[in-house]
């Protein structure tokens, strides 16, 4: 009898005693999962069962089955059975997910699965997000948007998000403690356009002053998307003191010990010495004052020298730098581990030799510190310090710069790059791969091709990858659209070398003037323009069977905008020639052409939801809750993707241009008319042409549109393929016979036209 008490009281132990968090943590994953499902597959949800793989070992992994009429997910945590259900998606369905239109084109009934399916991820870690994609894509999400990308999140397997929105509000009652007023405050925080840049160290208060409802909402919406980010069983990475503090510190703290640095030509900023004995402390209260708002993950980031020289080189300095900031996670969370993003060990390599990074590195314990390898697929850097001299670190892709929505990609690397340095003798504690994108919601194939890395050990056969890739986006085998897609895979998608930061930039949204390299110029040096003409034939010749599908109108829109955006830099490369030969009615022929260019992009790009101008800026205003709120987010919305800085102009104009309809009739083509009309009126007068004279014209220009409150359609207009068609029959020849004789301003070398 009291063998059997015992045993039911065991059993009555195990069962709800032991396992309720757990428990709790798994109901909670199913929960979100099977409403993530209904919101993807509103009519199938009811066909799929989702399970907790209970007594997994094999790190993170899913299975996927049938169990009579019904497909079974099962996976460690919500990111897992979301991953699952993604591959079942692509793999069994044929299905595709994608920022810019899904591909869910399904039967009545799901198909079975034929085999039981195991997965499992060699990767620990699969980090998401980089500060300034908080700015360039998430500026003004909303929680219906952010929800969206948390499931899309789960589904490629992320599990390591950076969160970092909603930190003003923490940091807004830690300095108050400390004495600070609100308007000491205000000249320290910056405007929701620049928000990262503020919390990097890098600029102070710029885009300001900042309302206080944008502070307290970005504390409620920060709140909702760690709920469900951990509900997935994601560990969010927060925010963590970087050194930097405002500007008035020294007045408010007369004896503090800070240092001066500063990026670019803003005003310099305050950091405080990591000797400070304030150092600590404030770091200490802000971890507590989150925790308490936001709860923790012990994953925290801080980027104390992201893109500014630090004050010494002294490898002393730098080692108490970083012991003190991760004191400063410690002294609150002693189980805190930093996540320190690489990026300066490129930019600023010069500086950062071997023994400055060592002494930056080594002061943190091995199992505390993990190191995002931002730029690998371009610039690595682990191979060049013994990976990083043992900490544990991830693979990673920009890819992007500043939001440009030019076709660019490196497919050979990111499908190689992942497994191969899994399998590197010397990859010291590769733990993980990561997308470090400065902006997102373009180009999706990219993405796609590197989260596939994540369920994988083995490399990824590019060319067959691609042709499934082409079959599920379209939910077609037509031979034209993967020729079309080889052709891609060759061209834009194909540049392998180190030279080039996220593409090729048009002359269409360069600030004008004669030179085609430039800060912010940069003319497709690294493919033939003329050989993306096959690919825009072919992927136009199956309108017909495949119009109706969301996937390819954004892909045929996409590719015909970056075919004239190439067109418009042969034409401005005839343009230049002409002014140099003093040739006026050439010059007037290739100028009214490549404005006229610029005007069909603009109706072209007008005919896609994501090529709209109207979109940002509305989307900006909404978060206003009076006209001053709403005109300060528009100039924050105009400013980021136009000037960036200010009316005197810096190397960080048009570091943010896009090719959307609006931005290219009304501001791009306005600027280049200006300069056309006065090159013109120069020579007909006999005189040299001042391009300090009119780039001052062109500078107060622009800072008035950025002042300006005229508004930009947000829903589209017209037929995107039927525009597309339009455009190819209307420039398909001139552009092939502009090829025929054409040099790469790069190499020199006969550009020709491909035989079709």
């Amino acid at each position: 009898m009291r063998r059997k008490i015992f045993l039911l009281y065991s059993l009555f132990f195990l069962c709800f005693v032991i396992p309720t968090h757990g428990v709790a943590q798994s109901s909670e994953a199913l929960k979100e999962i099977r409403n993530l499902i209904a919101r993807l597959l509103p009519e199938h949800h009811e066909q799929i069962e989702v399970r907790i793989i209970a007594d997994n070992t094999d790190g993170d992994a899913f299975e996927i089955e049938s169990v009579g009429n019904k497909i079974l997910l099962k996976g460690n945590n919500g990111v897992s059975i979301a991953s699952a259900l993604h591959h079942y998606l692509k793999t069994i369905c044929k299905a595709d997910i994608s920022w810019n239109g899904n591909q869910l084109h399904l039967p009545r009934q799901l198909p079975p699965v034929p085999k039981k399916i195991r997965e499992s991820s060699p990767y620990i870690y699969r980090y998401y997000l980089n500060y300034v994609t908080y700015n360039y894509s998430m500026a003004w999400w909303d929680w219906e948007r952010w929800e969206k990308e948390i499931d899309w999140m789960a589904l490629h397997g992320i599990n390591m998000p950076l969160t970092i929105g909603g930190q003003n509000s923490v940091w807004q009652r830690v300095y108050r403690d400390l004495g600070f007023t609100n308007k000491e405050l205000e000249v320290f925080f910056s405007g929701p356009a620049y928000s990262g840049f503020n919390w990097m160290g890098l600029l102070d208060g710029y885009g300001g002053t900042l309302p206080q409802y944008w502070i307290d909402q970005q504390e409620i919406l920060t709140k909702k998307i760690l709920d469900r980010q951990r509900a997935f069983g994601m560990k969010p990475i927060l925010p963590a003191f970087t050194g930097h503090v405002p500007p008035t510190f020294s007045e408010k703290f007369p004896g503090a010990k800070t240092k001066k640095v500063q990026w670019t030509v803003f005003p310099e900023v305050d950091i405080l010495d990591p000797d400070d004995s304030m150092f600590v402390e404030i770091g200490r209260r802000f971890i507590d004052e989150q925790t308490r708002t936001y709860g923790t993950d012990h994953l925290y980031t801080a980027d104390t020298f992201i893109e500014v020289m630090p004050p010494s080189n002294d490898p002393a300095y730098l080692r108490d730098m970083s012991r003190q900031l991760y004191q400063s996670m410690a002294a609150s969370d002693p189980e805190a581990i930093w996540v320190m993003q690489g990026w300066m060990f490129y930019f600023k390599e010069s500086f950062w030799q071997p023994e400055q990074i060592q002494a930056l590195l080594n002061a943190v314990p091995d199992d505390n510190m993990i190191v995002l390898d931002l730029w690998t697929e371009t610039r690595p850097v682990w191979n060049r310090t013994e990976a990083y001299y043992g900490k544990p670190w991830l693979w990673c892709m920009v890819h992007n710069f500043g939001g440009n929505n030019n076709l660019f990609g490196k497919m050979p690397i990111i499908a190689n790059g992942p497994a191969e340095t899994l399998h590197h003798p010397q990859k010291g504690k590769f733990q993980g791969i990561g997308i470090t994108s400065e902006a997102i919601g373009h180009t999706p194939v990219i993405y796609q091709l590197l989260m596939d890395n994540t369920w994988r050990s083995d490399t990824i056969n590019l060319d067959n990858w691609v042709a499934d890739y082409a079959q599920r986006r379209y939910h077609s085998t037509n031979p034209q659209a993967l020729r079309a897609w080889h052709v891609l895979q060759r061209t834009v998608y194909g540049y392998t070398g180190d030279i080039n930061s996220g593409g090729s930039r048009s002359m269409a949204n360069a600030r004008p003037g004669f030179a085609r390299q430039g800060p912010r110029t940069n003319v497709h040096s690294f493919y033939n323009p003329a050989d993306l003409l096959p690919a825009w034939e072919q992927l136009l010749n199956v309108s017909d069977e495949l119009k109706q599908n969301e996937g390819y109108q954004y892909d045929v829109v996409n590719l015909t905008r970056q075919v004239l955006a190439n067109y418009a830099d042969e034409l401005h490369a005839h343009y230049v020639v002409a002014y140099e030969q003093k040739n006026q009615k050439e010059m007037q022929r290739y100028s009214s052409q490549f404005l006229a260019v610029i005007d069909d992009m603009d109706r072209l790009l007008g005919t896609h939801p994501d090529f709209l101008l109207g979109t940002w800026l509305e989307s900006a205003k909404k978060w206003g809750t009076n006209q001053e709120e709403r005109d300060l987010y528009e100039w924050n919305a105009r400013n980021l993707i136009t000037l960036w800085h200010g009316k005197m102009g810096t190397t960080l104009h048009d570091y943010s241009a896009r090719q959307w309809s609006g931005l290219m009739t009304h501001f791009y083509k306005k600027r280049w008319k200006k300069f056309f009309t006065y090159v013109d009126g120069q020579l007909k007068k006999g005189a040299e042409v001042d391009a300090t004279a009119i780039n001052e014209e062109i500078r107060d220009w622009e800072w008035t549109w950025i002042q300006m409150k005229d508004r930009y359609p947000e829903s589209p207009k017209g037929d995107a393929v039927t525009t597309a068609t339009s455009l190819f029959k209307s420039y398909h020849e001139h552009i092939a016979a502009i090829y025929k004789n054409a040099v790469n301003p790069i190499t020199g070398e006969t550009l020709s036209a491909p035989a079709f």
